[in-house]
């Protein structure tokens, strides 16, 4: 029996979640069908999180406390629980850091992109710990990372970023793009209409950007008199010190609307009703908004930054501006908003070159039996 074993114990909410809910259960179809063949282990912060049959769990919290814990655990703690399961076939590390551990094989998921994050002074006294993030993540990803059968990445930019960061064989990555969107419904193409609504949805994270947006409508309002519009917001403005901060200073413009957060039903009645996308976030490894929001065929402004443009890809309207110019969002949707689209054109896909894997079967393919 070959053993198989997922580290997730940094791993509790949002796009990580979700990929370790894909990722174990996927193997639990899978592990199911190889009449013992296999075993598989999780090790996570609590089982209830993801919990599928046919596998074996681990939980502990301690990492999780602070980040020191969290190194500890990874490189000094993992080994000694690594030899207590005994032979591991497969250690797949989902979250970044590759451990210090026992196994025939060994992959990484790799998804925080903050290396890329140009932070600025502010971001330091409204997340200084989100900003030492984007300060060490370079140095978070490098140990042990050549060890490393496979690294996993969402996008080709984020391949690259390994590549030129770390020197990593272009073969080792694997390109895993999320498993396809679908929403429950899609509006009507309204590229032809006039636009009068647009949405932003994301959490309340400085690296989200959300001022650019408040002070472009600011200039929209106050500057050229257009006031004929709204923006929504999913921020209620009492999050933290950042959306206090937001809804302290731009609360006050007519067009803004701070709604906060929205079910997953309730957001897809506003992509259903708002006439266009913002997106102005400084740094994803993905953008799932944005592959949501394409769906419906509609304007989409987006940061002018590579994984917009790869999670837009094949979408046939769309428009890229400076996230740190709030003029250059104006100025854009000031044209859409007085009918002129002239900014707005097809996005072609980004060319991927192998190895990829679009599904999870097929990325536990290339894990477990290529052995190139």
């Amino acid at each position: 029996m070959k053993t198989i074993v997922v580290s997730a114990v940094n791993i509790v909410e949002a796009g990580p979640l979700a990929i370790l809910r894909d990722c174990l259960g996927c193997l639990s179809q899978w592990v199911a069908q190889q009449q013992g063949a296999y075993r598989v282990i999780a090790i996570v912060y609590k089982r209830k999180l993801a919990d599928y049959p046919h596998i074996e769990y681990i939980e502990t919290q301690w990492p999780k406390k602070r980040w020191i814990n969290r190194l500890w655990y990874e490189y000094v703690s993992l080994r000694k629980v690594s030899k207590n399961i005994g032979e591991v076939y497969l250690w797949f590390s989902l979250h970044d850091t590759t451990p210090t551990v026992k196994a025939e094989r060994k992959a990484v998921y790799c998804h925080n992109a903050l290396f890329g994050y140009r932070w600025k002074l502010h971001d330091l006294f409204f997340a200084p710990k989100l900003t030492l993030l984007a300060i060490l993540t370079k140095y978070i990803y490098r140990p042990n990372i050549h060890r490393n059968d496979y690294v996993v990445v969402q996008q080709e930019w984020f391949r690259k970023a390994m590549h030129n960061m770390f020197a990593v064989n272009r073969n080792k990555i694997i390109v895993a793009p999320p498993t396809e969107i679908k929403a429950i419904q899609r509006a009507t193409n309204t590229s032809q209409g006039k636009v009068k609504s647009f949405i932003y949805a994301a959490s309340a994270n400085i690296h989200k950007n959300f001022e650019v947006i408040c002070r472009a409508v600011d200039i929209l309002e106050n500057q050229y008199g257009i006031t004929d519009f709204q923006v929504y917001l999913t921020v209620r403005g009492d999050e933290n010190k950042y959306a206090r901060w937001l809804y302290k200073n731009w609360n006050r413009l007519a067009a803004l609307r701070f709604i906060g957060f929205l079910p997953k039903e309730k957001l897809l009645d506003y992509y259903d009703t708002c006439d266009g996308l913002i997106y102005p976030s400084k740094v994803e490894s993905w953008g799932l908004p944005i592959s949501e929001f394409a769906l419906y065929g509609k304007y989409m402004l987006l940061a002018d930054l590579p994984y917009a443009h790869e999670t837009a890809g094949g979408s046939n309207h769309a428009a890229f501006f400076d996230p740190d110019s709030p003029r250059a969002l104006a100025e854009a949707m000031k044209k859409l908003i007085q009918s002129d689209d002239s900014l707005f054109k097809p996005v072609p896909p980004v060319v991927m070159t192998e190895p990829i894997a679009e599904d999870w079967s097929v990325l536990f393919n290339y894990l477990i039996n290529n052995d190139e």
